[in-house]
């Protein structure tokens, strides 16, 4: 018996996202259509000349754009930036930041901080409770009828 297996498809919208560029920068032909997984590994594996100028010089989504800026996705609508952005439009943020983009990573920061403080104190609760764990191992009375030595 072979099985006639059909090949998954995504939505161009999906397929984008997975590509990290913003959809309406795309030609017509890849928005219009559906992608399968095999062309997306393909697109993924040898980048056509579009998917390459898209990921060099942009527009870029949203996530791509906070990325680059080091800020979240959040700080950007914070800060007005609702568009996709070119990377000389980033750059030039980047080259002399407004205010809010300096509060914005700030804030991400003080975020990604706590977060490694939290991460630590959660793994040394861990490492406390195996010590306690191998202490009480080490404490348990031998069965009678053993020697130690």
């Amino acid at each position: 018996m072979s099985s006639n297996r059909t090949d998954q498809t995504m939505k161009p919208a999906t397929a984008a996202k997975k590509l990290g560029v913003y959809l309406p920068a795309t030609p017509a032909a890849f928005q219009e259509g559906v992608v399968t997984r095999s062309e997306l590994n393909a697109l993924q594996a040898d980048p056509p000349e579009w998917l390459r100028t898209l990921r060099g010089e942009g527009p870029h989504p949203r996530p791509v754009v906070a990325a680059k800026l080091g800020v979240s996705i959040a700080g950007l609508a914070r800060g007005g930036v609702t568009d996709a952005l070119t990377t000389a439009e980033i750059d030039a943020l980047k080259a002399d930041p407004p205010e809010w983009l300096q509060q914005e990573r700030a804030t991400q920061a003080e975020v990604r901080k706590e977060a490694a403080r939290l991460k630590e104190q959660q793994e040394q609760k861990e490492r406390k409770a195996q010590q306690q764990e191998q202490q009480q191992k080490d404490r348990r009375p031998q069965r009678p009828g053993r020697r130690a030595g």
